[in-house]
């Protein structure tokens, strides 16, 4: 009776979240914004109350909590995705490639021009859209290759596909729910900070129940950074290179190694060996740090070449080029500075100039990125996630479409920092949804502009009081561990 007394209520707000959950996976569409705010918002309380409250109340064990979170993904196993039309797109790239075509080279639309037959091609092709269908695909290998494993067991079936998918998806949120809490572990923070992925509604929705691929890209990328703070260099270079291609994203993290392996002082040290080696030494950075440092980007650019080898060609680079430029140059969703740009073109030229803002922007984001590269420190893990988090979140702020689902990168990042500004961004993005409404795409700019001025504001204190603050100390920051 004891024990049912003592978890009366994360049992009760567990089997909650779960209906919430089953509401959201089998009983919502997508033009029903209300509904959806509504059910976000309470999953957001439920998860709020297990990690910030249960947690040291009701002293539940990792896994037990890490049970609960693989049960709530579970429950969109059988759901087609309601708020994104892109594993169509999915099924269709996965289909062409088992058949031996390159999915880099037809387009869903002329496919038939070419005599490529897909199974129940007029039924992904209605379901991806028009616009969608219209395009090259733009997903690297390594994401084709989970597209074709759905095709290869699945068949011509579009909900096992999608659940082998899926499944796929839980699994890589399990490794990073695994190899992140050895990271927080290394980094001396609390290690319930994870679970602010890993219990996300926004995680748990968008990957598992949507179907986007940012949890297998973080996977890696955050198995890399586990074995690269042991000082395995190479096989984390290896882990980077598969990450690029499953998303491009990992690219931008790529300067801010420099001072990683590169700085030596008395002050600086970190994890590292001189040789490939499976033993991690503790030691400062000396003359080798350069060129561990090329070694490092030479594997990483080894691996992505490899895993693009089989679809090279000039008509590929054509494609795969032209693609990804349509994301700075065309399309607009959810966009924060963009926006302010665009209003004040329309102003000054009369017209839409994001084909001109569109080449200047990235611009702006290398210039950042080499700024926080070699102005930071960056010479110690911490000091390399903060810099990656501000890296990710000002290439956001500038971009001219942020999709709901990108914000998974920041956020995993923010767990391994002092920022919790991410956590906000992703209970806030879910605004953007507003755009699809019963008669068409029409997006809301004042709900947009309350998204981003609430998430600036937050980010620009925490800076400000990280500035100001004093350090706590060690014994301070891991207060409130969980038992493991």
């Amino acid at each position: 009776m004891n024990i049912i007394k003592t978890y009366k209520n994360p049992v009760l707000v567990a089997l909650v979240s779960i209906v919430l959950y089953l509401g959201f996976a089998y009983n919502l569409e997508r033009s029903e914004f209300i509904k959806l705010i509504c059910l976000y918002a309470a999953l957001f309380i439920t998860s709020y109350l297990f990690i910030e409250k249960y947690l040291s109340r009701h002293q539940l064990r990792f896994w037990v909590l890490a049970s609960i979170g693989i049960i709530f993904r579970l429950a969109f196993v059988v759901s087609i995705p309601n708020l994104s039309q892109d594993f169509y797109r999915f099924l269709w790239d996965g289909r062409l490639l088992i058949q031996g075509f390159s999915p880099y080279l037809f387009t869903p639309s002329t496919s038939t021009a070419f005599d490529v037959t897909i199974a129940q091609s007029q039924e992904l092709i209605e379901g991806m859209g028009a616009l969608n269908a219209s395009h090259f695909s733009n997903y690297p290998p390594v994401n084709q290759l989970f597209f074709a494993i759905a095709g290869l067991f699945a068949g011509t079936s579009i909900l096992g596909s999608v659940i082998v998918l899926r499944m796929a998806i839980i699994l890589a949120d399990v490794g990073i729910l695994y190899f992140g809490k050895k990271v927080l572990e290394q980094l001396n923070l609390p290690v319930k900070n994870i679970f602010w992925y890993f219990l996300n509604p926004f995680i748990i929705i968008e990957l598992t129940g949507n179907l986007h691929f940012e949890g297998i890209m973080l996977f890696f990328f955050v198995w890399a950074l586990y074995l690269l703070f042991n000082g395995k260099w190479f096989w984390a270079a290896a882990l980077i290179g598969i990450s690029v291609s499953v998303k491009l994203l990992p690219l931008l993290f790529l300067p801010l190694f420099l001072k990683y392996f590169t700085k030596s002082n008395k002050t600086s040290q970190v994890f590292k060996t001189c040789e490939v080696s499976t033993k991690s030494v503790l030691i400062d950075l000396g003359g080798c740090g350069w060129k561990i440092l090329l070694k490092l980007y030479l594997v990483v650019g080894v691996t992505v070449l490899i895993t693009f080898l089989p679809f090279l060609s000039s008509e590929f680079i054509q494609n795969f080029a032209a693609t990804i430029g349509l994301w700075f140059q065309n399309f607009e969703f959810n966009a924060s500075i963009y926006y302010i740009i665009r209003w004040i073109g329309f102003q000054v030229v009369g017209w839409n100039i994001i084909g001109t803002v569109g080449k200047i922007l990235p611009m702006i984001v290398v210039l950042f990125i080499l700024g926080l590269s070699f102005l930071k420190k960056n010479s110690t893990p911490q000091q390399l996630i903060t810099s990656m988090l501000f890296a990710v979140s000002f290439y956001f702020l500038l971009s001219t479409t942020v999709h709901p689902w990108y914000i998974a990168t920041p956020l995993i990042l923010s767990v391994f920092t002092k920022y919790k500004f991410p956590i906000v961004w992703s209970f806030l993005v879910v605004l953007s949804y507003s755009a699809y409404g019963k008669n068409g795409f029409d997006e809301n700019l004042w709900l947009v502009a309350l998204e981003y001025i609430i998430v600036i504001i937050v980010a620009i204190w925490e800076v400000l009081r990280a500035r100001l603050k004093p350090t706590r100390s060690s014994t301070e920051k891991t207060g409130n561990t969980l038992q493991v």
